[in-house]
Formats: structure tokens, sequence, C-alpha cells
């Protein structure tokens, strides 16, 4: 059984990714640290911070880290310590909304999960199956947040996608093969 130490978890809102990424990371490691990139702005997203915090026990250390997440991967990662980090949509919708140019900080991403020393499990939102956004701002962040889903998906070893709380391994796949007639 191959070892995966770098699993991206994609999905919709609400899909289950976050429930899924958690189990993941407790079945990794006793030791395991969650770097949360929200922002509370309003009562809304606070009551969602608050029922994330509810789902993690004791064991879990939390650092906030809305903008500033290479950063912390790079200080956090270790052998035999989970990191999970929820989520990245979240951070590029903080970096872009903060006027940072999400490329540069997406190269930096990647390089540190590709140098990551132990467990690194990534939560991000599939947002490309929906309606297309109706404002440049919204289309924008779409396509940057296809980008690093991409970028992302990349340096891990492992990709799932979460549908209906039901995990769906994309990569490692077979090989594609298309018949064509």
């Amino acid at each position: 059984m191959a070892v995966h130490r770098r699993v991206l978890v994609l999905g919709g809102a609400r899909s289950g990714k976050s429930r899924i990424a958690l189990q993941l990371a407790e079945s990794a490691s006793p030791e395991r640290t969650y770097i949360a990139t929200a922002q509370a702005f309003d009562d809304e997203m606070r009551e969602r911070i608050a029922q994330h915090r509810m789902e993690r026990d004791a064991s879990w250390q939390t650092i906030d880290s809305p903008l500033e997440l290479c950063d912390a991967l790079r200080d956090l990662t270790a052998p035999g310590k989970a990191v999970l980090v929820d989520c990245l949509t979240l951070w590029l919708s903080n970096i872009i909304l903060a006027d940072r140019n999400p490329e540069p900080e997406t190269e930096r991403l990647v390089r540190l999960i590709r140098e990551a020393r132990g467990p690194l499990i990534l939560v991000s939102n599939e947002v490309g199956h929906g309606i297309v956004p109706s404002t440049p701002l919204g289309r924008s962040f779409r396509d940057a947040q296809g980008r690093l889903n991409q970028r992302v998906a990349e340096a891990c070893d492992a990709v799932v996608f979460v549908a209906a709380g039901c995990p769906i391994l994309l990569k490692p796949a077979p090989a594609l093969q298309l018949r064509l007639e």
C-alpha cells in the first residue's frame, strides 16, 4: 500500500471535505496541527469557525494564519506531525483582497508542499462547477482558484474529491485510456 504524505482534499461547499481531511490527519499522527485561514468578519463566519473548532478535540493545536500560510507551513511541518490546512480557498481570497499577487504566493506554497517533512493535508473548494460569476473580480477569483488547485494537486501525492460526504480518489489514478471510434 502506497503512503501518501501530501494530500489535497477538494469539494464543493458543505460537501464533507473538512470531515474527511480531519479523519486523514487523525489517522496520520497523534500529533497534529490545524492551520485555519478563515477570518471572522461577521457573525455567520464566527459561527462557522466555532463549529469547526468543536469538531476537533484537545489533541489538536490550532494556528490562525489567514495570510501567512507559507510561513506557518515552513515552521510547522515535521516528520511524524500531521498538518491540516483548512482551507486554501479562504487563503486565496484573503491574498486577493489584501491586494497581493496570488501567483508568487502560489509558487511559494507549492514549493513548501513539495518540501513538507511530514504528513500534510490541504482542503480546497472546487469552485469551477457552478455558474460563471457575474463580476470581473468573481471571474478572476474563480480562475485563480482553478490554477491554485491544479498546482497544488500536481505537488501532492494524492487528491481526493468529496461529493455528498463520499470521498473519491482522483490521484493516484490509473492511466487514462480513451478509445475513440
